[in-house]
């Protein structure tokens, strides 16, 4: 059975973000790396595929696929999550707080890919239906 609190790390965050990535895509804009192209369609796309991911967590048929899509959509934004940090710590507007904010989230990250993860796995042993497996006669 998954745990509460693995399903509530992963499913709120990602749907928090994801509205705010729709929502205010400029906020997001300034941190996709320099090098990526078409940097708003990315914000955008990462919107969605975060609530795509809240929501694959909530459904039982869905959760472990929508668990795995999580920490890889952790793994795979992570670079921005640098590049946020490299931005402001630079920044001489940015305060003291916000700087250590910004710096505090990117260890944060991996302890939500360990829930993703937790989850996942707890998933796994279940079929489509929600229900437990039972072997049958051939194990």
């Amino acid at each position: 059975m998954p745990r509460r609190t693995d399903l509530a790390l992963v499913a709120v965050p990602f749907a928090v973000s994801g509205v705010v990535h729709l929502v205010r895509p400029q906020t997001f804009e300034r941190i996709v790396p320099r090098f990526l192209p078409r940097r708003r369609d990315l914000v955008l796309v990462s919107g969605v595929a975060e609530l795509v991911c809240a929501a694959a967590v909530l459904a039982p048929r869905t959760r472990r696929v929508g668990a795995l899509a999580s920490a890889g959509l952790l793994a795979a934004v992570f670079p921005a999550n640098v590049q946020m940090a490299v931005d402001v710590v630079g920044s001489r507007r940015a305060s003291p707080a916000f700087k250590a904010g910004v710096l505090a989230r990117l260890p944060l990250q991996w302890p939500l890919i360990r829930a993703a993860l937790n989850l996942a796995r707890s998933s796994a042993a279940l079929n489509g239906s929600g229900a437990r497996r039972v072997a049958g006669p051939d194990g």
